[in-house]
């Protein structure tokens, strides 16, 4: 019985990694590309803004 118990311990976490990892990769339609690529866009367009906000004319020299 105890030789039974032993083996229960790894199929127990091979079910619990199962179950994980059908969860982690589950598909998510809240959060995309589409999202995160906007929001680097937005940060992208800012950095240029401000780089050419900084420069001056003594600069282009």
């Amino acid at each position: 019985m105890a030789a039974l118990t032993w083996l229960l311990i790894p199929l127990m976490a091979a079910i619990g990694a199962g179950l994980w990892g059908s969860w982690a990769g589950r598909n998510r339609k809240s959060a995309g590309d589409g999202v995160e690529l906007a929001g680097y866009t937005r940060f992208r367009e800012a950095m240029e803004r401000t780089d050419a906000a900084e420069r001056s004319p003594s600069d282009a020299l």
